[in-house]
């Protein structure tokens, strides 16, 4: 008897040991798409100057990058369903690092549209990773902490932000960045060797890129993973009715709305500080990197204050203060709006992953496609950057074109609003 409990001890150890090593490696992705995401908004500025582009044609950058989530979402969906999280992943991860790989040939041809492949394929590869993981966390535990859970293992997407803005970014834009004014002094010869290091500069950084992801994707190989299903039953195929799940057809619209939002604060941020404060591009790189610390201690305080306020209630809150600090963005400017840009990555911190748990819940085997669906909602992220680079352009005024995103800030907070009404309704108060 005493070996029987010894023995049942033991396996329940080994179980624990198990599912412990195969959550951190989860977590490690979304510390892992971070670093690629968030060097977009280095990419712009850089890719402007080195291949001499107007800000729409540099907000392509964007449109590559996130319209990858859209085309590969449903297919990453089928993968994860039909094989479980593990080979999704692994196909992520090797994808991704191909398209980190890409970036070496692309910077040698100097092509403009060799890079937004490159980019696109390591989106497509990211899109596997946020398919996979996003739906994964919310079923390691108690349903009724998902969104918790879930804004926890975002947090260190917050701090692959955090290291990508404030550490990778300065592999990327040096203090050798020249203004227009003196790249009319240069030479031909030398001219044409500034732009050279502009594309070297770029090797490195991606090629360290690629050959983590490689590593990554061999120790996932090698773990065995407490759970790797989808909540898939055999028989008949089902489809998803987005008219029978409401809340999933409102959540989808939401994430659309949010992401475009997202995208377009940070990936332009560097171009909007230089235009109302003067500084360098090199400079504007530690602003950049504060707005995404404060990003990452959001998601850890929203981790810890869901105990205490529901996820819905939160976002609603959240969303409104963010709509505040937009309005001081584009109608008052100055050097004192980095500081509302800083207080505004804050707020939006815990908005996708509530957003996406929220929607999510209660999908039971149709998990899988509907989180398919949500990441296809990432698309925003590759609608509404032109959509900015275009009034910019139009207008001469980077600061007035950020009318974008604070539209796009009010459905979050009518979603929120009515997920919080819904959850009163449904406490009968």
């Amino acid at each position: 008897m005493e070996l029987t409990t010894s023995e049942s001890i033991s396996h329940q150890k080994e179980k624990r040991k198990v599912f412990l090593g195969g959550t951190i490696l989860v977590i490690s992705l979304f510390f892992l798409w971070a670093l690629t995401a968030n060097l977009l908004p280095i990419l712009i500025p850089h890719l402007k100057k080195a291949c001499q582009l107007s800000v729409l044609e540099s907000s392509l950058i964007d449109s590559a990058y996130w319209i990858a989530y859209f085309v590969i979402a449903i297919p990453a969906g089928l993968v994860m369903k039909r094989f479980g999280y593990k080979k999704a992943i692994i196909t992520g991860l090797l994808l991704a690092a191909i398209g980190a790989f890409l970036f070496y040939p692309a910077a040698e041809s100097r092509s403009f549209v060799f890079f937004l492949f490159a980019l696109f394929v390591l989106a497509s590869g990211m899109t596997f990773l946020e398919t996979s993981a996003n739906p994964f966390m919310t079923i390691l535990g108690d349903p009724a902490t998902a969104s918790g859970r879930l804004n926890f293992a975002q947090a260190f997407n917050g701090l692959g932000a955090f290291i990508a803005s404030m550490f990778l970014s300065k592999l990327i834009i040096g203090k050798e960045l020249k203004t227009g004014a003196e790249l009319d002094l240069l030479s031909p010869e030398a001219l044409d060797n500034y732009y050279s290091i502009l594309f070297h500069k770029l090797k490195f950084p991606y090629l360290m890129i690629g050959g983590i992801l490689v590593m990554v994707a061999i120790l996932f190989m090698l773990t065995k993973f407490a759970v790797d299903h989808t909540g898939r039953k055999d028989g008949p195929e089902k489809r998803i009715s987005l008219t029978a799940q409401p809340q999933l057809l409102t959540g989808i619209i939401t994430q659309f709305f949010y992401v475009g939002a997202q995208v377009c604060v940070s990936s332009f941020f560097i171009l909007y500080a230089t235009s109302v404060s003067g500084m360098t591009e090199y400079e504007a790189t530690n602003y950049l990197g504060l707005l995404l610390l404060s990003f990452m201690l959001g998601r850890y305080w929203g981790t810890f204050i869901m105990k205490y306020v529901a996820a819905a209630k939160l976002l609603w809150i959240y969303a409104l203060i963010s709509v505040a600090l937009m309005l001081f963005i584009v109608l008052i400017g100055g050097k004192a709006s980095l500081w509302a840009f800083i207080s505004l990555e804050f707020f939006m911190s815990i908005m996708y992953p509530t957003i996406f748990a929220l929607a999510i819940k209660d999908l039971g085997e149709e998990t899988p496609i509907g989180s398919s669906y949500m990441v296809m909602a990432i698309i925003g992220g590759a609608v509404f950057p032109p959509i900015l680079g275009y009034l910019s352009d139009l207008t001469g005024s980077i600061r007035m074109a950020y009318i974008v995103p604070l539209m796009c800030f009010i459905p979050v907070v009518y979603f929120g609003w009515q997920q919080h009404r819904k959850l009163k309704l449904n406490r009968g108060y």
